[in-house]
């Protein structure tokens, strides 16, 4: 049965008590955070991008997520949100100067800070590791910390000087609240967005068709006024074939041989050419024939002799 030749149990080895809650590491929780993809958990390298939720990624690993959606991933649901290259930005990060990579402790013979981040606010010099909140612009990618956007109250990018909106500030890795906050307003900015794309959708539509209305009413006044120009004409070669030979057809031709003498100018006439320019037409007196030099027959060409 146990407990015999004068052992003395204790408390907790008779009695099962509780378990004991296991307690997250909070630096382990900021460095997977801060440190590594939130999609494939590799450690981030640039180019590093970052979605409207405020999480960071290694862009090769999201363009893979892009190519192939089919494959079984570990953290699918940490982007589930993203349906594109644009729902994300890439970020413009500033490097830490006395960050040293993996080689800074490849010995193992002195103190390793876990707490020292790659990056840091290029206004106040704050390491992003994960004690100081930091923010993205969604306008130009640049990153800075809570503090420095407080102190420093500006509508222009403190890096690059591009103009930005408070709605374009991004919290990287917020709380339950924030990741929340932040997808109400992606989720409006989307809405926006549709209804844009409906809207241009449907005036492009509207203006489609009446092009096509005005094109249809342009032929449709072409081919009336080609048919009443049509109906003119049958009309006068009617009364003009009714006329017959004298009365009206010879009126017309009179008026048509006026018309084409006044608006026609014989070259003969024309005293501003010379002679041997005038010489080279037929109504040049030099190529009239007389009696004898005609023929008694009929030919092709009428100057032939």
């Amino acid at each position: 049965m146990g407990c015999d030749g004068g052992t003395i149990p204790k408390r907790h080895e008779l009695v099962k008590g509780p378990k004991k809650v296991e307690k997250v590491d909070k630096n382990a929780e900021l460095a997977a955070k801060w440190k590594y993809c939130a999609l494939s958990q590799e450690k981030l390298r640039r180019p590093i991008a970052a979605c409207d939720l405020g999480r960071l990624y290694n862009k090769d690993a999201i363009i893979e997520y892009l190519l192939d959606k089919s494959a079984d991933r570990p953290n699918a649901e940490a982007v589930a949100h993203i349906r594109g290259i644009k729902d994300i930005k890439e970020l413009n990060l500033t490097d830490n100067p006395e960050w040293e990579g993996e080689r800074r402790n490849a010995k193992g013979d002195r103190y390793e800070d876990i707490h020292c981040g790659m990056f840091i606010c290029p206004v106040v010099g704050l390491e992003m590791n994960g004690k100081h909140r930091f923010c993205y612009l969604r306008t130009c990618g640049c990153v800075f910390s809570d503090r420095a956007l407080k102190e420093v109250k500006t509508e222009i990018c403190h890096k690059c000087g591009d103009p930005f909106k408070d709605g374009d500030i991004v919290v990287l890795n917020g709380t339950k609240e924030e990741v929340e906050k932040l997808r109400e307003m992606m989720e409006e900015r989307r809405t926006k967005a549709k209804t844009k794309k409906s809207k241009k959708s449907k005036a492009a539509e509207t203006a489609s068709t009446a092009s096509e209305s005005k094109a249809d009413d342009t032929q449709s006044s072409q081919v009336d006024v080609a048919g009443r120009s049509s109906l003119k004409d049958g009309g006068e070669s009617s009364q003009s074939d009714v006329a017959g030979p004298s009365g009206s057809s010879s009126s017309s031709k009179g008026t048509k041989s006026s018309t084409a003498s006044a608006t026609k100018r014989s070259i003969q006439e024309m005293r501003e050419k010379s002679e041997a320019f005038k010489s080279l037409f037929t109504t040049h007196s030099s190529a009239k024939r007389t009696k004898e030099q005609t023929s008694n027959w009929v030919t092709h060409t009428p100057y032939h002799f």
